[in-house]
């Protein structure tokens, strides 16, 4: 077998190779069977018996192709592998089996750029928010089909609230969300973007060169000033959907200070009172300055 050589050194599996090995139902059905299982390793007779096949000798020739590489084997019996288990988690994930559509339907919050009803919609395999009266966009980022699955309309605005705040607290660490890999992130001011907004981050990663587009302002929604601003005032951040944060999807709360190097200067306000954060250009902290706002003269 020739194989390809991955970064470490070691020979990998060409991947026309490693696809065509679970391009089998049998096969499909011997990984499903061990993910069933609760508890592992799984012994030979075990397995077989769940899987449709009078053939124990067909039955092993299959288990022994998904074996090193789907599959691990050991005196007690056998268990998937990592690989193993992500192709599982796809499957039932819904990537490469499931194309649904759903709504539009309302979402909590208001348009933060004419205070009109937001609504949510599924399509492509990709959650998108926007108003009902003036279209800006709050957001539209890949959603796998099973998240959509046995969940009301509610359960299925939180969980996309939960995975945007995972993908970019990963993409803002340096960390792709897809593969691990290496995340590179840009400033930029061009082209277009799922936000509607002029300052933002593309996050692109070095290695399967999966993309990210954010605002600037959603690097913050783990940061410890921004939930600890929010504590003192007696608010969870993370009961507040992304979208209703203002200075995550709007222009009106960033003033970029310098290009070169980048210093972007997000404003957070909140009832009486106004957070600053100023961002480099890898989005880290390099300041904070909170003030009073002065009545109605504001901050």
């Amino acid at each position: 077998m020739s194989g390809i050589s991955d970064q470490t050194g070691d020979a990998a599996v060409e991947p026309a190779e490693a696809f065509s090995v679970i391009a089998n139902e049998t096969r499909l059905d011997i990984l499903e069977a061990l993910w069933e299982f609760e508890e592992k390793p799984v012994r030979f007779s075990e397995l077989f018996e769940q899987i449709e096949m009078d053939d124990s000798a067909q039955f092993n020739y299959h288990l022994q192709q998904l074996t090193d590489q789907f599959v691990v084997k050991t005196e007690e019996g056998y268990d998937l592998s990592h690989t193993g288990g992500q192709v599982i988690r796809a499957l039932r994930a819904g990537t490469y089996t499931r194309s649904p559509e759903l709504g539009p339907f309302t979402v909590d919050g208001a348009c933060t750029r004419c205070g009109g009803p937001l609504a949510a919609e599924y399509a492509d395999e990709q959650l998108s928010i926007a108003c009902q009266d003036c279209g800006k966009a709050h957001g539209k980022y890949g959603f796998p089909p099973g998240g959509i699955e046995d969940r009301t309309e509610d359960e299925i605005a939180r969980a996309f609230d939960e995975r945007v705040r995972h993908l970019y607290c990963l993409a803002v660490d340096g960390v792709c969300p897809e593969c691990s890999g290496r995340i590179h992130t840009e400033i930029t001011r061009e082209g277009a973007c799922c936000l509607d907004v002029e300052v933002r981050a593309e996050h692109v990663c070095e290695r399967c060169r999966h993309d990210l587009c954010s605002s600037v302002g959603l690097a913050l929604l783990d940061k410890a000033p921004v939930t600890a601003f929010y504590d003192d005032h007696g608010i969870d951040l993370t009961d507040r959907p992304y979208w209703t944060l203002p200075w995550c999807v709007d222009d009106q709360y960033v003033e970029v200070e310098s290009s070169d190097p980048w210093r972007i200067q997000i404003s957070i306000p909140l009832a009486e009172e106004q957070l600053t954060v100023t961002l480099d250009g890898d989005l880290r902290i390099v300041d904070t300055h909170r003030v009073e706002c002065a009545g109605s003269t504001g901050c």
